[in-house]
């Protein structure tokens, strides 16, 4: 699915990445971690190709970047992001902004296809938004912004789904309806998420990678990779760890 090579990212004299080789095979779900600024958001841009690395080989769903054409291979990926959200148009219906990931448009200009319009409210239906089909993208809940990027991304049929911080800004409740919708769009496509909060790590996550400054300090089974002190390597504070139906809580030490 995805296999990196020596991959370093270097910004205004700047490394952000360094030296990265991982490797992601069929039928895996990944979670990314990382500390602030530990370079998580530009590896996820690199998989996605909206940035090229310095150094190293990036293959992703079986295409070499450098020697395919990005704008067809986006369209095999599902990215999901705030940053992307805000591209969209807030006064659009949102069966219409759900619709545009059928072409990894931002907008359409044109007459929309019928089967696409009715995709587009197949996948409201899937996750509770059909009620609110013609009502403008920008007048959404954050719980339901959220859950309408998520049919966006469907809409192409991708083979790989890259989340990232899927739920900053949703309260509790919100957070694990969002993480139950997650754990039901994995039997669908390839999964990615990348977050803070390693709660939000489900038991449809298989593999955990573990980043520190700009550097792949762990990486594979979650059980393997979520230890206290491979956590408290990556994250600089002391731990308790406890698994709860394949799901770890964590707990700071007070020192």
């Amino acid at each position: 699915m995805i296999r990196l090579s020596n991959v370093s990212f270097i910004r205004e004299g700047r490394s952000i990445l360094t030296d990265i080789s991982w490797q992601v095979e069929k039928g895996q779900h990944w979670a990314l971690l990382g500390r602030n600024g530990s370079g998580k958001t530009t590896l996820l841009e690199i998989i996605s190709g909206y940035q090229f690395p310095s150094v190293g080989t990036v293959e992703v769903l079986g295409a070499t970047y450098g020697r395919v054409d990005l704008r067809e291979q986006r369209k095999r990926l599902g990215y999901i992001s705030q940053s992307l959200f805000e591209k969209l148009t807030p006064r659009d219906p949102l069966w219409e902004a759900v619709a545009t990931g059928a072409y990894a448009h931002l907008r359409f200009y044109e007459k929309i296809d019928p089967e696409v319009r009715d995709r587009a409210m197949a996948r409201l239906q899937q996750f509770g938004l059909e009620s609110l089909a013609d009502n403008p993208l920008g007048t959404l809940s954050q719980g339901e912004r959220k859950k309408a990027m998520l049919a966006r991304a469907l809409m192409g049929e991708p083979e790989l789904i890259v989340l990232d911080e899927p739920c900053s800004g949703l309260d509790l409740y919100q957070r694990e309806n969002y993480l139950e919708v997650v754990e039901q769009i994995s039997k669908e496509a390839a999964l990615l998420y990348v977050t803070h909060h390693m709660e939000e790590i489900v038991p449809a996550l298989t593999h955990v990678a573990l980043l520190r400054e700009g550097k792949l300090t762990a990486a594979g089974p979650k059980r393997d990779v979520l230890t206290a002190s491979l956590i408290e390597e990556a994250y600089d504070v002391q731990v308790a760890l406890d698994w709860e139906e394949e799901r770890p809580w964590i707990r700071v030490k007070r020192t």
